[in-house]
């Protein structure tokens, strides 16, 4: 069996100034809110036609 340990060598740790961006980073962009606002808008106005008008 062909030994693939790296040895005592520990892995490379990330510089801790550099988070990992999430979900909360990307909905803070605000291209993406104002094309959540309207779809969201759309819905709305789609519900409320749906409910009172037909």
């Amino acid at each position: 069996m062909v030994d693939t340990s790296r040895g005592d060598v520990p892995a490379p740790m990330a510089d801790p100034a550099e988070e990992p961006r999430g979900c909360l980073f990307a909905l803070s962009q605000p291209p993406l809110m104002i094309f959540l606002t309207v779809i969201g808008s759309l819905l709305l106005m789609a519900a409320l036609h749906d409910l009172f008008l037909l």
